[in-house]
Order: C-alpha cells, then structure tokens, then sequence
C-alpha cells in the first residue's frame, strides 16, 4: 500500500544538456521545487544574470514552482589559505545576494575535507564504524585543521549574510556528526544527502535523528558499485531494497523537500518510477 506523500519534491536544473532556464521551463509543472545548480562561479559570467533571475523568479509564479539553490564548488571555505577562504566567502555571499528575488528555500553549502574519509563497510553491507573508530582511522591533526579552516570559513561567511539559516552544510564523504557543532555554533541548517550516506556508509536515521531541528533538505539518488566503479548521483532503482525502505521509513513524516539529484532524464524517470510505487501524489516519469 502507497504511503501518503507529505514532503515536497523536487529535482535538479540539469535534467536536460541546456541552460537553467530550459530546464524550468520543461520541468517545473512536475515539481514543487527546483534545485538551481550554480556549480562554478568562475568566470563571473557563468553565473545566472540577473535578467535570468528575474526570468526564473516569473517561471515560479507561472508554474508555481519553489527553489533552492546549491552554491558554487569551484570555491572552499575550507581552503588552506586565508585569502582563498575570503574569496569563498565573497562568492557565496554574492550567489546568496544574486538569488535572493527567488526566495530559495535554502543554499546548500559543500565544507569539502579533502582526503580519504569513507569508513570501512562503506557499501559492503557490513555495519559502518563508529564516529570514534572513523576519527582513530584518520590523521587527528588533519581533521582538526580542517574543523578550524571551516569555522574560520564560516566566520567570513556568516556576517555578509541576511540570516546564517539561509545556509545548509551538506553531508559529504566525511561523518555527518563533524558537521553537528559547526551547525550548532554558527546556527545553520542541514542538507542530509542519502546518496552519500548509502555510498560511505553511515547511518541515515541516526542522522535524520540528529538533524531533525536543522533539516532544510534532503537529497536523494542511487549509490552503487557499477562496471566502472563507484558511482552516486544514480536513479533510485541501484540502491538495494534495504535500503529504500530506510529512505522510506525517514520520509514517511517528513514535511520538508526531496530534490532527486541527478543529471539526466533517464535517471529521473527511473527515479520517479521506484518513489511513485511508494508514494501517493508521484509522477511514474515526465512525459516525452
């Protein structure tokens, strides 16, 4: 029996190899919400202008469809110098300011750390290691570094904001728990993203658990060992069944969006396929 859908959906502005705007255009009406990709910042002039933004802001209103946006990775807060971290911070202050006539619901921030950092187990299937275990494996005075590059990044960051909630840290390779203070300390929202907690094996309920007050986001896409290697940002049907009902289970009550974070239509469409079978209120696919 279909569980009744109480999240708001959403998907990526790169469904289709065209611009942002296209991409609206042909997708919009099936969505609730629109995650933005603003991946690269450099040069300037690859960033939307803001006639576009106007554009997009009429395409909400047209489609009535909602937004969020991820900010650029072409720039780190946590980079090993300071200059490289103001200009970060400058950066995403500007992409924050550029949008913010489309009222995202959020921008979500990557805090990249930058060396190995999935546990052991990490879909194996075998249970991942604790938070303590992970930290053993890993050199302590490089994750200390990188906590101070991110709140020294964070610090530069916060003050050219409207509000520090307008930003959520992303769960990335590395324990989602080492992004619990620095939400806590600097008052930012979450962007759980299953697909890496699938990938690098960590567990998705306790951190739906954890983040509950702090949620913003949740991004969802297949994670899985294919010919070539391991590979995420997938439709849904990769992950094991285990696994989708753990997603299932964190999704039953939840209110807020689900952006399925892929880049093609056929990973869309398949995505769709496996949620629709679950949920009320879900397209199997977007019409040809």
């Amino acid at each position: 029996m279909k569980m009744k859908r109480q999240f708001r959906l959403g998907t990526t502005s790169f469904i289709y190899p065209d611009h942002i705007i296209p991409n609206v255009r042909k997708t919009g009406a099936f969505f609730d919400e629109i995650e933005l990709l603003v991946f690269e910042s450099m040069p300037g002039a690859v960033l939307p202008t803001r006639t576009q933004i106007a554009e997009l802001a009429c395409l909400s209103r047209d489609l009535g469809v909602g937004y969020n946006v991820h900010l650029p990775t072409d720039v780190s807060l946590t980079g090993s110098a300071a200059k490289d971290r103001q200009k970060a911070a400058d950066t995403m202050a500007r992409v924050v300011e550029l949008c913010a006539p489309l009222s995202p619901l959020t921008h979500t921030l990557h805090l990249e750390m930058g060396f190995e950092s999935a546990p052991s187990g990490a879909m194996s299937g075998t249970k991942p290691n604790s938070n303590s275990d992970e930290l053993l494996r890993r050199d302590k005075k490089d994750v200390s570094a990188w906590q101070e590059r991110a709140r020294d990044g964070l610090d530069r960051l916060i003050p050219l904001l409207p509000d520090p909630r307008v930003i959520s840290l992303e769960t990335l390779d590395y324990s989602p728990a080492l992004l619990q203070p620095l939400a806590q300390a600097h008052d930012l929202m979450i962007c759980i993203d299953a697909g890496h907690h699938f990938r690098y094996g960590y567990d998705l309920a306790h951190s739906f658990t954890v983040f509950r007050d702090r949620l913003a986001l949740v991004h969802l896409h297949g994670a899985a060992c294919l010919e070539k290697g391991m590979k995420d940002h997938i439709s849904l049907d990769h992950l094991a069944a285990h696994q989708m009902h753990q997603v299932c289970s964190q999704l039953a009550g939840y209110q807020g969006t689900v952006s399925l974070e892929v880049f093609n239509r056929q990973d869309l469409n398949r995505s769709l396929a496996v949620l629709s079978g679950m949920f009320n209120d879900i397209p199997s696919h977007l019409p040809a």
